[in-house]
């Protein structure tokens, strides 16, 4: 019996032989740090790099919102309501953009970029816009203020800090820019 078994376990080894030759494939060895690809396994450089795709994202629509609102001089919430759409506006853009030059269609990339940005856009929204109401003056100053440059940053940095981890768990769990990431080869 214990014959018959080897010899089984031999004859599925010798069908083997009829695929490809393994040492046609690429060396995959330089996917070792795109550990999007396993689940539970996302780096804090990896999920600090997508933090980083969206702060940028997000800052220069709460830049540009802020500065148009103010600039009009619209009230706090109308001044707020289009920073906050102009973040996700700039946030899906940039990472529409990198995906379209991937060769992927409109609709599906557009897809992507939500399902990539928009947990991360939100958080750093909620934080960002929660900093700027709860720091005393932030929510009156003007352009011309140190205050409300202040606070835009200081705001942006906490919304940096509280979204990297939300990253890490989203693409360590194959989501968030872990989708995106299958593009960028």
């Amino acid at each position: 019996m214990q014959h018959d078994t080897h010899h089984d376990q031999h004859g599925r080894h010798a069908d083997h032989a009829d695929h490809a030759d393994h040492a046609d494939h690429a060396d995959h060895s330089d996917h070792a740090a795109h550990t999007a690809h396993h689940p539970g396994g996302a780096s804090w450089s990896m999920a600090a790099r997508a933090t980083l795709h969206c702060l940028t994202g997000c800052a220069i629509g709460e830049i540009l919102g802020m500065v148009i609102g103010t600039a009009l001089g619209w009230g706090n919430m109308e001044t707020m309501v289009l920073a906050i759409a102009l973040a996700f506006f700039f946030g899906y853009s940039l990472t529409l953009r990198s995906i379209l030059k991937a060769g992927v269609d409109f609709r599906t990339a557009l897809r992507v970029a939500f399902a990539a940005d928009t947990l991360s856009i939100a958080v750093m929204e909620l934080i960002d816009n929660g900093v700027i109401a709860l720091w005393p003056g932030a929510m009156d100053a003007t352009l011309a203020d140190t205050l409300f440059w202040g606070a835009l940053a200081i705001s942006l940095a906490v919304a940096f800090v509280v979204t990297t981890p939300v990253n890490k768990w989203m693409i360590g769990r194959g989501k968030g820019h872990a989708v995106v990431h299958r593009y960028h080869h």
